[in-house]
């Protein structure tokens, strides 16, 4: 059979990122950091750093997704297109521990974690307790697990499970989420898990577009109440500094594009950033808790503005941009009615001029008949002296006198037919130049 090369590919895609499977109890801690290609080719050596000093060198290239189990401890690193996730699973959880006491980051040198290359965009503990067999934490811990702060709780996958997080940065510079599993298996649990550390992620990074966004608003206003001074100078003055326009519509459309060379990639991310967290959150099948506000309500209520507003900048400098080139396209077009004016006008000089230098041509060409005449006529009367010293019987005044209008006849008939001449010629010509 003739297989497709990318075949294998295609197949291994669909697990190239499967997901967790996490008992209960346990600690987790999820990094996200943007990055270049070069910082994932440094994270990827920063990696077998750590598995040196864990004692489990890579036995792997650099991947996609790097799983490493060393049973009580896993690690999991994800690339996507402009970011890198560490998950770091610590399944060593002492049984009196408070919630965020132990971390996913224990085991970990903390120098080594300071140091991962990139910028850190997310960075939080996921606190995993088991409720199958006894109760589930009180309230009040909770609150002081959150330092208390106002939580954000629902009971996902339809109540098997209890979630708790804050969305804000504790003082450690982590956010928190604790998760009480109730009637869940490790597989079920791991793809909660999973679910709810890609909400806070895609979270996060889809508000990295709305500083821009912001910034990006007043600069929006001034430009468009700059284009409308334009365009009304063009619609109620005859006469205006075309050049000084033009100027000002370059001006606008370079700053523009200046503006949208920076934001569409943001923006376009912003975008599919928030279209994964709404599909994760329709995952999660939520029930609420009584007196809190669920995830979905609260992303709904505080995410998707957001978005909007990155979006209404997106669209706002498309439809300026639009608008700047309608402007250019009306200063273009004025400038060349003005260049066809002038055309019409340098054309009707020209065509004065013509009648002129006609009418100066036939009066040269009167004289030149008359010039012409004069001297053949002196040729003719030097003849006629010839002939009659030579004994011819001549009247020599009587012949140069009746010579001279034969002369002029014969000078203009020949001028005239050397000019009809030189007028098929140019119709010739002009008729060659107007065919295809």
């Amino acid at each position: 059979m003739n297989i497709h090369p990318l075949r294998s590919q295609l197949y291994d895609e669909l697990h190239s990122r499967p997901f967790h499977v996490i008992p209960s109890p346990a600690r987790v801690t999820q990094i996200a950091l943007l990055c270049s290609e070069a910082d994932k080719r440094a994270q990827y050596e920063h990696l077998k750093e750590l598995n040196s000093i864990l004692g489990c060198p890579i036995d792997q290239a650099d991947q996609n997704c790097y799983e490493y189990d060393c049973g009580s401890f896993r690690l999991r690193r994800e690339k996507h297109t402009e970011f890198t996730t560490y998950t770091f699973i610590n399944l060593d959880v002492p049984a009196d521990a408070d919630p965020f006491e132990v971390t996913g980051l224990t085991p970990i040198p903390e120098a080594w974690v300071e140091s991962i290359p990139g910028e850190i965009v997310a960075a939080f503990h996921v606190a995993i307790e088991d409720a199958r067999q006894g109760p589930e934490p009180e309230l009040p811990i909770v609150k002081q697990a959150f330092e208390e702060m106002r939580l954000v709780g629902s009971s996902p996958q339809n109540g098997d499970a209890r979630v708790w997080t804050s969305f804000q940065l504790h003082s450690d510079g982590f956010g928190r989420l604790m998760v009480v599993n109730k009637h869940m298996s490790d597989s079920q649990l791991g793809r909660l898990t999973q679910r709810l550390m890609e909400i806070e992620t895609y979270r996060l990074m889809a508000l990295l577009s709305l500083p821009m966004a912001r910034s990006v608003s007043p600069e929006l206003v001034r430009m468009d109440d700059r284009l409308a001074d334009l365009t009304q100078k063009l619609s109620e003055e005859e006469s205006v500094n075309e050049q000084a326009l033009l100027s000002d519509l370059i001006e606008m459309a370079s700053s523009i594009e200046s503006w949208r060379a920076r934001s569409t990639f943001r923006f376009s991310a912003t975008q599919a950033y928030h279209e994964l967290v709404l599909t994760r959150l329709e995952e999660l099948r939520e029930d609420e808790v009584s007196g809190h506000l669920t995830i979905t309500e609260f992303m709904t209520r505080r995410l998707t503005p957001a978005v909007r507003t990155c979006q209404a900048s997106s669209k706002r400098l498309e439809d300026l941009s639009r608008r700047v080139d309608r402007v250019s396209d009306m200063m273009r077009t004025r400038v060349e009615l003005g260049i066809h004016q002038q055309n019409q006008q340098l054309l009707s000089s020209m065509d004065r001029r013509s009648r002129i230098q006609l009418m100066m041509q036939h009066t040269v060409e009167g004289l030149s008949v008359v010039a012409i005449s004069y001297y053949l006529v002196g040729l003719l009367k030097f003849l006629f002296i010839a002939l009659y010293d030579a004994g011819v019987p001549l009247n020599k005044t009587l012949a140069t006198g009746l010579s001279v209008p034969v002369v002029l006849l014969t000078v203009w008939l020949v001028t005239r037919r050397i000019h009809h001449h030189f007028i098929k010629l140019a119709r010739k010509d002009t008729i060659g130049a107007d065919k295809p």
